[in-house]
């Protein structure tokens, strides 16, 4: 025989043919290809639109609907896990617990060749009482259909809650068996020495916008003080400890006690109207885009839309703060061609409205509002309209991943305001400009929409890689803080405060 093989008898290896060994190594590289592909989808496979988004599918984009089935098949009510403290705790609990921290680093450090380069980032979930959870979770579910309930500025309250749900989203991921789980760069541990971050899994803004003012303030303090008993907390004074804050009026009252915490935010609104000075800053917090009030514009959608609108903005015209550009605008675009502007709200049919508008314009206009942000941006990306952000100290989400100029335009609000600048500028951009951006936001969509499960490349994703980027500066300003000497250099700060923006040269 022309090869040579190994038989009991003979005990010895003979080698196979190398044109056979060649097929096999062929086949084996195939089958990991396969693998790969299908647990990584291909950014080009999804270039146009987000192929996971078929009816068919399990995944769910409605916060409505998958906080039903996540209620359904969830336990109304949470047992307090193993290492988690119901009472004050002591500085013995705390120093205990930063030596198992330290051995279990320090062997990760010498076992694993990429230990913070590359390892998941492993994250302990608190469990706490059902009264910040699942019970906040129940009283959104069964009062959503009250669309009457407003706030003092005419918005639907749970309209709003579902575009600050960030807190559920990352919730609800961390939490799943992890057999169902597909994000990979982040794992959910059940020991407090095994952790690199600590989750609160608190719903601040629901517990602000439906329980009563003195109730909601009560329920805070509870949970500050829950949270400030652990020893995890008293180790770091709360360093490494992510806390959902991303409505800017949720925790308001407590919030200062948990500066130090990891914030998720919508923005960083510098004036002070929101967020006192030193309380946020881009080392320490992360900005998370809103939920989108809009159905995705995909592949299909995109295909047969006819933007024949150049600019369109659907929205409330009198706002605070920064807001107050808005009428100033609208002011002077008034009754130019190709400029649509309404006033609305997002209930049902501003969400109709603004879907609609968005998808037959080139342009949309997000102008600040009360906030630097809105969710009006976010409305543009997945309806594939261009926007032109006026909001000169705008924050915005993974700006260390994604280049915002690829698929917006920035104009400062002094030019904005300047009669008949922004009508020329727009009408300045070339249809190749044009074409390239819309196919950037096609491509960057899917990084805007939350799901459950929570999807690669989707927000919960950029979530873990923002945070992995921050781990190291989290473990240097902890041990840091627990060696230098009180009152020489223990004020240690890299605020970074935003920039005023403005448009770069057109290519």
């Amino acid at each position: 025989m022309a090869g040579r093989h190994y038989t009991a008898a003979s005990t010895t290896f003979k080698p196979r043919s190398p044109a056979l060994l060649f097929l096999l190594a062929f086949l084996a590289l195939t089958l990991l290809f396969y693998i790969s592909s299908s647990s990584f989808p291909s950014p080009h496979s999804t270039r146009h639109g987000i192929s996971s988004r078929n009816p068919n599918s399990d995944i769910d984009y409605s916060f409505v609907a998958s906080l039903e089935k996540f209620l359904t098949k969830s336990p109304r009510y949470a047992t307090a896990g193993e290492d988690t403290v119901s009472g004050t705790t002591s500085v013995e609990d705390a120093r205990k617990l930063d030596d198992s921290i330290w051995k279990n680093q320090n062997q990760r450090l010498y076992d694993e060749a990429f230990y913070l380069a590359f390892s998941p980032l492993k994250v302990y979930v608190y469990e706490m009482p059902s009264k910040f959870t699942y019970d906040l979770l129940w009283l959104f579910h069964n009062t959503y259909r009250e669309t009457s309930n407003l706030t003092s500025n005419g918005s639907p309250v749970h309209r709003l809650i579902e575009q600050h749900s960030i807190d559920y989203w990352l919730w609800a991921d961390l939490i799943a068996p992890e057999s169902e789980r597909l994000l990979k760069n982040v794992v959910r541990v059940h020991k407090q020495e095994e952790a690199d971050l600590f989750y609160i899994p608190f719903f601040t803004t629901i517990s602000f916008f439906l329980m009563e003012k003195q109730q909601c303030k009560a329920l805070y303090r509870e949970a500050l003080k829950w949270v400030m008993d652990q020893p995890a907390w008293n180790r770091s004074e709360g360093r490494d400890h992510i806390l959902p804050v991303h409505h800017p009026w949720s925790f308001k009252s407590v919030r200062k006690f948990m500066k130090k915490a990891i914030w998720l935010l919508p923005d960083m609104d510098s004036t002070g109207n929101w967020y006192k000075p030193g309380q946020v800053y881009l080392e320490k917090d992360l900005i998370l885009p809103y939920v989108a009030n809009v159905d995705l514009c995909d592949a299909k959608c995109l295909s047969a839309s006819k933007r024949t609108t150049l600019l369109f903005f659907r929205g409330r015209l009198k706002r605070n703060a920064g807001g107050k550009i808005r009428a100033k605008l609208v002011e002077l675009l008034h009754g130019a061609d190709g400029i649509s502007i309404d006033e609305g709200t997002a209930g049902e049919g501003g969400k109709a409205a603004a879907q609609g508008g968005m998808r037959k314009s080139i342009f949309c206009l997000n102008p600040a509002g009360d906030t630097p942000s809105s969710a009006r941006l976010f409305d543009a990306i997945v309806s594939g309209c261009i926007p032109i952000i006026v909001s000169d100290e705008l924050e915005l989400p993974f700006e260390g991943i994604l280049d915002y100029r690829k698929i917006a335009l920035f104009v400062s609000s002094s030019e904005a305001l300047q009669p008949g600048w922004l009508l020329s500028f727009l009408k300045s951009v070339s249809a190749a400009q044009i074409k390239e951006m819309q196919a950037n936001l096609a491509e960057y969509a899917r990084h805007f929409l939350y799901s459950h499960p929570a999807q690669p490349l989707g927000p919960e994703d950029l979530v873990w890689r923002m945070m992995a980027g921050k781990l190291v500066n989290i473990k240097l300003h902890t041990w840091r803080s627990q060696r230098v000497v009180k009152g020489s250099r223990s004020v240690c700060t890299c605020e970074c405060r935003p920039n005023v923006t403005s448009p770069g040269p057109l290519s």
